[in-house]
């Protein structure tokens, strides 16, 4: 495969909120992995193609630690990301052994039956935000503030033990850690901020354990032997940022998506049945972590036709593979009986979401819910005006002004 770069630099933000660029599309039908510029101006390679993508997530020669020289991050100049490097590593930038030593405690937190457990809490919050969209008297309403930013905040502030006193602090620093247009040291900001309250969050814990993941955490590693302190507020701080930024998301294009394809959203109000599937495909359809699965290679690697040597960095794009027609039939069309779960919205490989049963589960709740008790639930502003996060990594909309 030719070593020339595409004209593509990443990020690529998208022109239309129901479809990817239109550059991941050309360069997929030219080469699944193409070298690309990258933020910051360093070469590097991305994947476009769905086949290739799952290649490169289950290759353990492709590493997730951004501390390693030649990780691609995609935000900042060349010191903000110098200064990213060198923040404490979070699971998800972890590799082999230590990965899987992060990861397997908090497995079980995360299991369908556990989960299970927490639906009746979640239907109840979901039907309690409802209540009070039904009961306000003004309109339109903003649904983002409404219902997509508070289940999702809630949720997981009762499984970490977070105060959800606290929600304001900690949604107003996620975004800006997750704006790409934030300074280096708002971001940089952001994340001691974030960080500095997980401390004291996980101190608190230690000495005042309550029914919660973080409480668990200790509780176990205090029977193995000494608590890892910096490891727990690493865990406290990914699960909370992460924990609700994506869901919230989701939730809000996810509600935009079934308002604006009608005979979609007949279908899983005619049989909530279908709603597992339905959610499977919006996660798909709108792929909203489009670049932040990266790796850096680690050894050379030949994928498809690419020669990718190693330090060389690689960005899969889960929006253009989830788009591929190669992997899903007529991809451009949202169809809640796709029943495709083969997406890569989740990731793929050892480091494949760890929370991702947790998100479907609230997903199904909320859209079953609001649709059930708001059937004549409508936008209240065409969707191209609709102020969506084309200055963000995790993609989404800051408002949702809906009626009925």
């Amino acid at each position: 495969m030719s070593k020339s770069v595409a004209g593509v630099e990443l990020p690529v933000e998208r022109g239309c909120p129901f479809a990817p660029p239109a550059e991941y599309e050309r360069l997929r039908e030219r080469a699944p992995i193409s070298r690309v510029r990258l933020m910051g101006g360093a070469e590097g390679w991305l994947v476009s193609g769905h086949e290739e993508a799952r290649a490169v997530l289950a290759d353990r020669r492709f590493s997730s630690d951004r501390r390693k020289d030649g990780f691609p991050l995609v935000v900042g100049d060349a010191e903000t990301q110098r200064q990213l490097r060198a923040q404490p590593p979070l699971m998800v930038g972890m590799d082999g052994a230590e990965h899987a030593a992060a990861r397997r405690p908090v497995i079980g937190e995360f299991t369908v039956k556990r989960l299970a457990a927490l639906r009746p809490r979640i239907q109840d919050l979901v039907d309690r935000f409802v209540d009070d969209l039904l009961a306000t008297e003004e309109r339109p309403v903003d649904l983002v503030r409404a219902l997509s930013l508070p289940v999702p905040s809630l949720v997981i502030c009762e499984l970490l033990g977070v105060p959800y006193a606290d929600h304001d602090f900690f949604q107003s620093r996620t975004a800006v850690a997750v704006r790409r247009t934030s300074s280096p040291q708002e971001r940089l900001g952001a994340f001691a901020d974030l960080r500095a309250y997980m401390d004291e969050l996980v101190t608190r814990k230690e000495s005042e354990p309550g029914d919660d993941l973080i409480s668990r955490q200790i509780a176990r590693q205090r029977q193995d032997g000494a608590v890892d302190h910096a490891g727990l507020v690493s865990l406290a701080f990914l699960l909370l940022t992460a924990g609700h930024e994506t869901t919230a998301n989701m939730i809000s294009l996810g509600v935009i998506g079934l308002l604006s394809h009608p005979d979609q959203l007949a279908l899983i109000t005619a049989d909530p049945a279908r709603t597992p599937l339905a959610v499977e495909e919006l996660l798909r359809y709108f792929s909203i972590t489009d670049v932040v699965t990266s790796r850096v290679a680690t050894d050379d690697v030949r994928i498809g036709e690419a020669d990718i040597k190693a330090g060389e960095g690689v960005v899969v794009s889960g929006l253009s593979a989830n788009r591929d027609p190669a992997a899903f039939e007529n991809p451009g069309d949202l169809d809640v009986e796709r029943g495709a779960r083969h997406h890569l919205a989740f990731g793929f490989g050892p480091h494949q979401c760890l929370g991702q049963n947790l998100a479907r589960l609230e997903l199904q709740i909320v859209f079953d819910t609001l649709f059930r008790r708001i059937p004549t639930l409508r936008l209240a502003a065409p969707v191209e005006d609709l102020p969506f996060k084309s200055d963000a990594i995790v993609y989404g909309v800051h408002e949702l002004p809906v009626t009925w």
